[in-house]
């Protein structure tokens, strides 16, 4: 039996995490064998830690997209069939990557057609950010969703070679932002498929997982993009991971010290009038509770996405910012929240491994001119 290989795309803080986490959890349920491959453009990466903490087997490609380092995705692929001999592979691109049915889809199919069923291509839609770069340029001035018009070029391409859109995060929107949205997708993709879903509550995710059980002629929509643009646009973002650990001789509480981090950092990206694409925390004592919290704009500030009521002595927490801003101006504002922090509560905090950059320009192993099948 072929392995089942299904991608799901979308912009940085979408929330394809959560909803591979759901989308493991329903084929676990159906007896299914599942390996989960994440990405990012550097090591260090919360996702990864997230869905380990869940019990997955996942493995990591970092460095760059999918599309730049096609071949060592296909070796972590073989490194979890080897391993765990999965049924279905969950895998999570980069969330400032587009042109993936181009340079992932179309090589899969045609390197790999024997071994590997590609699934339909979902990418999920962001209401915070997509609501304002589909609204239009007129409305939000040369920044349309906090970015440039480069960033969001890569957005509106994202959805572009989409199999199906899925508007994610409803369960966060009312009525009529919903139905804004939904009006908003239909004029710009009148062409796409539209769900809608929330990825942490549940609802509507049947009809994502009927989706992606099709077969048929999917994964075949060949962007026409502009490199130069697409490239800008990546460039555009400050990128930081920070692996930190924590100890403290009289305990702390783990979801306060994640949280804290993640909303001290948020509020100096808003200070700084710096758009926040992703900003998110997860922090676990070894073997026990983990804690998460995230920031997706810099409108809408921090939360818990996932509390571990722990208190513990030491832990180690990692940080991911991705923010339009230089990354070396990340960089320092995590130091100095950190050690505020520390300060604060008298505790240990030592910064173990720390990487800020900005995503160089995408040069993928493959890309397709065509559809191949």
């Amino acid at each position: 039996m072929a392995l089942r290989f299904v991608m799901v795309g979308g912009f940085l803080g979408a929330g394809k995490t959560t909803t591979l986490g759901r989308l493991a959890r329903h084929y676990q349920a159906q007896g299914k064998r599942v390996g989960i491959v994440t990405n990012d453009q550097a090591a260090g990466l919360v996702d990864t830690v997230t869905l380990r903490q869940q019990g997955w087997a996942v493995e990591e490609v970092a460095g760059a997209c999918f599309c730049c380092r096609f071949d060592e995705l296909m070796q972590r692929v073989g490194a979890l069939q080897a391993a765990e001999r999965p049924e279905v592979i969950l895998a999570e691109p980069v969330g400032s990557c587009t042109d993936l049915v181009a340079t992932v889809i179309q090589p899969l199919r045609h390197l790999y057609g024997q071994q590997v069923q590609v699934a339909p291509y979902v990418v999920l839609f962001k209401p915070s950010h997509g609501q304002r770069i589909l609204r239009g340029p007129s409305q939000e001035g040369t920044k349309p969703g906090g970015f440039s018009p480069k960033a969001a070029y890569i957005f509106r391409k994202q959805l572009e070679e989409a199999d199906v859109i899925a508007l994610n995060r409803i369960d966060e929107l009312t009525a009529a932002e919903r139905e804004e949205l939904v009006q908003l997708v239909r004029q710009h993709y009148p062409q796409t498929p539209l769900l809608c879903l929330s990825a942490r509550t549940g609802e509507g995710f049947d009809a994502l997982v009927e989706w992606l059980e099709q077969e048929g002629g999917f994964g075949r929509r060949i962007l026409d993009i502009d490199y130069d643009i697409y490239a800008a646009g990546e460039a555009e973002l400050g990128w930081l991971n920070a692996a930190t650990r924590w100890q403290s001789s009289t305990g702390f509480a783990l979801d306060e010290i994640v949280l804290e981090v993640v909303q001290n950092l948020t509020e100096r990206c808003q200070q700084q009038g710096a758009e926040i694409a992703h900003l998110k925390g997860i922090g676990w004592e070894e073997g026990g509770s983990y804690a998460v919290a995230n920031a997706i704009t810099s409108a809408g500030g921090s939360q818990l996405s996932l509390a571990s009521r722990a208190i513990v002595q030491q832990a180690e927490v990692i940080i991911n910012a991705r923010v339009a801003v230089e990354p070396e101006w990340l960089a320092e504002q995590l130091r100095q929240v950190l050690a505020a922090e520390g300060q604060q509560r008298n505790i240990a905090v030592e910064l173990v491994q720390m990487q800020s950059l900005r995503p160089g320009r995408p040069v993928p192993t493959h890309r397709y001119a065509q559809a191949y099948a």
